[in-house]
Parts: C-alpha cells; sequence; structure tokens
C-alpha cells in the first residue's frame, strides 16, 4: 500500500475534496453492483458537479494551475481531463455508460493531481501564491443527499 502523500496544508483542503471526489466514484460502484437505476445516479452525479466539482475545477483553473505555465504538459493534461469530466457530467444521453466513464476517470482524474500535478506545483509554487490559495479557498463539502442509493437496502 503506498505512503499517504504529505499534502502542503494549504492544499489539503483540495485534497479532502478530492477524497469526495474518490468517495464519489466508489459511490458509483456500489450503485451499480446493487443493481440501481442509472438515471437515480445521474441525478445525484448531476447534484454532486453543480454543488461541488464545477466550482472545485474552476478553483483549480484559477488559483491552483497557473502556478505553472498554461503550456506545462501537466497543465494541458489536468485541463483536458478537466474538460472531458465535465463533458461525461453534462451529457443526458447513454446515461449508464458515461457513469460508468465517470467513475473511472475521476478516479485516474485525481490520482495525476494529486501524486504528480500537486507534487509540481508544491515544488515550484511561492509563498505568496500559497497565501492567495488559502485566501480565496473556503468551501468545505457538506453532504445533503437524501437517495443514499450506495447503502445496502435503501431506497
Amino acid at each position: 500500500m503506498p505512503k499517504p502523500i504529505k499534502r502542503h496544508i494549504v492544499l489539503q483542503p483540495i485534497s479532502r475534496e478530492h477524497h469526495h471526489g474518490l468517495l464519489l466514484s466508489w459511490k458509483i460502484r456500489q450503485g451499480f453492483s446493487f443493481g440501481i437505476a442509472p438515471e437515480r445516479m445521474k441525478k445525484y452525479t448531476d447534484w454532486f458537479w453543480e454543488n461541488h466539482l464545477q466550482a472545485h475545477f474552476e478553483f483549480e483553473e484559477n488559483y491552483i494551475f497557473p502556478i505553472l505555465d498554461k503550456e506545462h504538459p501537466f497543465i494541458k493534461r489536468a485541463l483536458r481531463e478537466h474538460r472531458r469530466l465535465k463533458r461525461l457530467f453534462m451529457a443526458t444521453d447513454k446515461i449508464e455508460r458515461n457513469i460508468s466513464l465517470i467513475e473511472e476517470e475521476l478516479v485516474a482524474h485525481i490520482r495525476f493531481e494529486e501524486r504528480v500535478l500537486f507534487k509540481e506545483v508544491e515544488a515550484v509554487a511561492t509563498t505568496e501564491q500559497l497565501k492567495r490559495i488559502e485566501q480565496e479557498h473556503s468551501k468545505p463539502i457538506v453532504e445533503e443527499w437524501e437517495d443514499k442509493f450506495w447503502v445496502r437496502n435503501k431506497k
């Protein structure tokens, strides 16, 4: 088992948001394993996108990614993955396929940011840049969803 990554204190809230993204993927896997209707899971993924992930992506793009050059290959990859995930969340057709792709691609994206991109950001970020991230980030994730389809025997 890999050792936990010791993240700079300023980036820890972003990493906690990543943890919630990993939980979303786990919830989707649970939903599929329990035979939950994809439309039911789509309602939750829509809510998660609108209430958490969309703002998380915007925050990263506005305050974390600019620490590296916009032509940096890690930034290009992260932005490409953000666009791809946004398309998957926004799609209204092929729901089962798209939810399955969200589950897979979100995990891969989060692992990339945590293991590769954030390490690079931490290596080059100035004190001023880190202070700006700290000042601008404020929103903790609050789970307000009633339909816990990922828990067995719940409706």
